[in-house]
This record gives C-alpha cells, structure tokens and sequence, in this order.
C-alpha cells in the first residue's frame, strides 16, 4: 500500500510541478492533444454505434423494433411529409 501511496504522490507533484512559473509548454499542448484525441474518439464511437442501432448492418437485417414500429406510425398518420395544398406556403 505504501508503493501506490509513494507512486501516486510522485505522479501529482509531477502534475502540481507543471503549475507556475516554471512549467513546460509541451506538456500542457501534449496532455490537451492526448484529452482531445480521446474525446473526438469516444464522440465518434457513439455516433457509430447510434448508427448502427438504428439503421443495423444492412437495412432490413438488424434494425430494432422500435424504429420499425415508429416508421409504420409516421406513415399510418402522415407524419414527417410535406403537405401540398398550398395552406402552409
């Protein structure tokens, strides 16, 4: 236990060191580009992910039942189509 509690505090002085007059430039433009990296990632996973929940490998194949059932309820009721009257233009 002592080890992780040296290593630990090793590592936030490292971290509290870079705070100051005394920091290194490099080690906040690295630390941002690394935090940067990891976040553009993660955003993009979920976005494929999204993608593939919904809509599934194929178009038919793996799609979930709710985006079956939601897209029988907008074409039962019409919902999502331009109207053609002229009443809203």
């Amino acid at each position: 236990m002592i080890p992780i509690v040296g290593t630990f505090l090793s590592i936030l002085s490292t971290l509290t060191g870079q705070l100051g007059p005394n920091y290194d430039p490099l080690f906040y433009d690295v630390m941002i580009y690394i935090f940067g990296t990891i976040m553009f990632t993660v955003f993009l996973l979920g976005v494929i992910s999204f993608w593939l929940r919904v809509h599934g490998w194929a178009y038919k194949d793996n799609r979930e039942r709710w985006v079956d059932e939601l897209d029988r309820h907008f074409e039962r009721e019409g919902i999502g189509l331009i109207p053609d009257n002229g009443k809203y233009w």
